[in-house]
């Protein structure tokens, strides 16, 4: 078709409808010549019920847009949330009288700025105020020649942004004009949302702009009257959507967001806090020349536009930074599709849902296909309001989030309109001290001449401002990407800027130390008998051994271990109770270069067997009182620690030639993701941990560490080995005592500690059935195997024992423990109630966080750890 034709072709659809989605899918002229000659149809033109009139005898409906927020003020009162305000800074020759009856006017030619709300046989209804009962609430302050004009500005304009609005009385738009000199004021203008939205305030400042000009210089109001008001919309609306298509459009939306997550968990700086507080903030961001050019090329080459290729490098965002590959987004829409409400004021607004699948690697070119795809859906189906969405999709609720969506992307491509006022210099003004943001995180963004520029908005109770940076510097990391290839899968793209990528692979893993890496455990004990063979090394309930002692009983069992054969990486399992000839049984075995695994009596049967038959222990070290148990299930020869034949070898250390290299022990795992797993960690391991923990909590000679976990797990190698290669003295709790608060403080009153380390859910009972701080240490408390929450932190702090806290993790195959977080780093106050990280590697650990391709993700992103 010529462009003649098709000239003449659009002009038949002149004040008609043509849905955005058409253009899409009717790219080439004559199959857009089909769809308007479609479209004009008499059938179909009948289908398009136009706005009309409706009586106002009777009560007027909300439209469900204003029926969900007047719930929403039902249940959580009044909220700046829901206020929308607008400032201006005028230099100038201002003529009251002309703003005066220019607003006056504006409210009188939108009832939508009349209506109050009311309820009306149980259902809420509009009341439209009288015209002649009704003008613009313009509050008029004088400040000029006062001496604290900034303070008294900056206290009116908190005044005007906190004061609620009352939905019932009204009014619902107001203003203040504040007069700074003769020749300078501030306006300041406030309406609530249910009134009006961001179309609108385009519409009042166009209106503005000629009501002043012609009241200015006397004449009469020049614009055309309105056809209709907002509730002759609202009526419509109802009737609208009812019958086949809301049936066809609900049917869209329930299985579009079936099996949606209800929640996005990006990283966050602080706990979400039980009940939204909607206080916010914003950081402005700017796509300079080459991007927004290289993503216009990018959006033609795939038939999208800019709105749906921005979309998608968002929607990558929020996946990489949540590790979650299922991202629900909202998206603002004017609703303004037809052309009789294009001038009103009112409550248009709709809010979109796109569901974004990002699973399975797909291309930056087939992730755009199916934006394009869920863009033009969405579009398509909104004329159900987001209210009814919800409903349908029926979400999880919760007072701390919104439902169905956190996160939000507004692409402004409305025309603005500016506020020109004949002799006058107009600048904006914030117009209010705090920024609400009603989500997590919405991205803003708007075309600026060659440039692309905007915002992210949000939550100040979740996020701090340089998160946010730092996602900005992510997302445009991530576009540039899309630009530079369309063929790469979306979980290969660059993320990281260089200086970024260099802290966390390198800075934050500059951890390399020496440690006597030639040497056992074994030995640095030794090495402390010859230091002070006197000082106690071992306390159990009022048992002692000093040092030369437990090394001379150690040195007699390794030697008849010798004698039967044992030899490095020889497996013995070692089953006794919590005593001291726990400790002797440990670095005998240790000492004569075989491997111990530690067997913990409590366990099944078929554990013990499994544990004793997978490692291949050789011999099995255990008291008389277990060795019933344990000749059950043990294949090997089974030794008493107090055989009265061991006790006669010599107490000398015994000349035995160990490789750091080889095993010092193996220890199995809960199996509770599976069988249990035996870890085999070699000497040099030990050795590393011991003086790498020893050196983080500044262990010294003489301090007593207390023991009351198991030695069949590693929690307690945190107490028993450094304690004495530091020539501390190692306290083992008896097992009665370490469940029972009482016994467990009066056996620290006379034995008082000055290091322990515990489970937080064990320390958490033990706190809660006593009130004191005798369960404490003197020093460091640490905590391991299990999260921990800032709640117990607090819970320590408030018992006044002035130990330090340390978080101590890492998994069973990495020695013990290889990260350690200080909470005194942290007072825990924003925190109460969230995890207390895990810190950073002890020496010679490497730390990464990774994602599903083993590149390292970016500060506080989602991903998996490497160590």
């Amino acid at each position: 078709l010529t462009s003649i034709q098709m000239l003449a072709r659009v002009e038949k659809v002149f004040n008609r409808e043509i849905e955005l989605r058409a253009i899409f899918e009717f790219p080439v002229l004559k199959d857009f010549s089909a769809y308007v000659d479609r479209l004009t149809c008499p059938a179909q033109l009948a289908t398009l019920r136009p706005i009309v009139p409706t009586s106002r005898d009777g009560d007027l409906p909300l439209s469900f847009a204003q029926q969900r927020l007047w719930f929403l003020a039902q249940m959580e009162g009044a909220s700046a949330a829901y206020h929308i305000p607008f400032g201006l800074h005028l230099k100038g020759d201002l003529n009251r009288t002309a703003l005066r009856r220019a607003l006056d006017r504006i409210v009188v030619r939108h009832e939508v700025l009349r209506t109050t709300f009311a309820l009306h046989d149980g259902e809420p209804a509009q009341e439209i105020g009288a015209i002649e009962a009704s003008s613009f609430r313009l509050i008029e302050h004088d400040l000029c020649g006062h001496n604290e004009v900034e303070a008294e500005l900056a206290a009116l304009r908190g005044l005007e942004a906190g004061a609620s609005f009352d939905l019932e009385a009204g009014p619902l738009i107001r203003g203040r004009l504040i007069c700074l000199a003769e020749d300078e004021h501030v306006l300041l203008v406030t309406m609530h949302h249910i009134v009006s939205d961001g179309w609108s305030m385009g519409v009042l400042v166009g209106e503005l702009n000629a009501l002043y000009r012609a009241f200015l210089r006397g004449e009469a109001d020049p614009l055309p009257e309105l056809e209709i008001q907002y509730a002759d919309y609202a009526v419509w609306q109802r009737q609208w959507i009812e019958g086949e298509i809301l049936q066809q459009q609900a049917a869209y939306w329930k299985t579009t967001l079936a099996g949606a997550p209800a929640l996005l968990e990006l990283p966050t700086d602080h706990t979400r806090p039980v009940q939204r507080d909607f206080a916010g903030g914003f950081v402005e961001l700017v796509l300079d020349e080459q991007l927004t050019a290289g993503l216009k090329d990018l959006s033609r080459r795939q038939g999208t536009t800019l709105y749906m290729t921005l979309l998608a490098g968002w929607a990558i965002l929020l996946a990489r930074l949540s590790g979650q590959q299922d991202v629900v987004i909202g998206s603002p829409v004017a609703n303004r599709g037809r052309a009789e409400i294009e001038n009103l004021i009112g409550f248009f607004v709709n809010t979109l849902v796109l569901h974004l699948d990002l699973s399975g690697s797909p291309r930056v070119s087939e992730l755009l296909q199916q934006t394009k795809a869920q863009s033009l859906a969405a579009q398509r189906h909104q004329d159900i309001p987001f209210e009814q969405v919800v409903e349908l999709a029926q979400p999880v609720r919760s007072l701390a989030h919104s439902p169905l969506f956190q996160v939000m992307f507004a692409w402004q491509n409305a025309v603005e309109s500016s506020l020109e006022l004949p002799g006058l210099e107009l600048q904006p003004f914030e117009p209010s001290p705090h920024r609400v943001a009603k989500f997590d995180m919405t991205l803003s963004l708007q075309a600026a001449g060659d440039t692309i520029g905007g915002v992210i908005e949000y939550a100040s109770a979740l996020f701090e401002a340089a998160s946010v940076h730092r996602y900005i510097g992510y997302f445009l990391a991530l576009l540039k990407a899309m630009v530079a290839d369309d063929a790469q899968t979306i979980d290969r793209l660059p993320m990281l800027s260089e200086g970024e990528r260099e802290q966390v692979l390198y800075e934050w893993n500059e951890t390399r130390a020496e440690f006597p890496s030639g040497k056992c455990v074994h030995e640095l004990f030794e090495e402390q008998v010859r230091r002070s063979p006197q000082a106690t090394a071992v306390a159990w309930e009022e048992e002692e051994l000093s040092y030369g002692e437990l090394n001379a009983r150690a040195n007699r069992l390794a030697h008849y271990l010798r004698e039967l054969g044992v030899g490095p990486e020889t497996r013995i399992g070692l089953m006794v109770e919590r005593s001291i000839e726990m400790v002797v049984g440990l670095l005998g075995v240790l000492k004569s270069g075989a491997a111990y695994v530690p067997l913990d009596s409590g366990s099944a049967r078929e554990r013990l067997k499994y544990m004793l038959e997978d490692s291949g222990a050789r011999l099995v070290l255990t008291s008389r009182s277990l060795s019933p148990m344990i000749r059950e299930v043990a294949g090997p020869e089974v030794l008493l620690m107090e055989a009265e034949e061991w006790h006669r070898y010599s107490s000398e250390d015994p000349p035995v030639s160990i490789e750091p290299a080889q095993l010092a022990y193996v220890i199995y795992t809960s199996g509770s993701t599976g069988r249990p797993k035996g870890v085999g960690v070699e000497h040099r391991q030990l050795v590393n941990y011991v003086r790498a923990i020893g050196e983080r909590l500044q262990i010294e000679a003489g301090m007593r560490l207390g023991l009351v976990s198991t030695y069949a797990a590693d929690l307690g190698y945190t107490m028993i080995f450094p304690a004495l290669c530091y020539g501390g003295c190692l306290d083992v709790v008896d097992a009665g005592r370490v469940l029972d608060a009482s016994k467990l403080e009066e056996h620290f009153s006379r034995h008082p500690i000055d290091y322990l380390k515990i489970v937080p859910s064990h320390l958490s009972a033990l706190l809660n059935s006593s009130e004191g701080s005798g369960l404490l240490p003197r020093r460091w408390l640490v905590l391991g195997g299990e999260a921990s929450s800032w709640d117990l932190i607090q819970q320590v702090k408030q018992r006044g024992a002035g130990c330090q806290v340390l978080n101590h993790y890492g998994p069973t195959e990495t020695t013990v423990g290889v990260l350690t977080y200080d909470t005194t780093q942290n007072d825990g106050g924003p925190q109460v109630g969230g995890m207390v990280p895990i810190g950073r590697p002890l020496s010679n650990g490497k730390v990464y966080v990774l994602d599903s391709e083993l590149n390292p993700v970016g500060v506080g992103v989602s991903g998996e750890i490497y160590i």
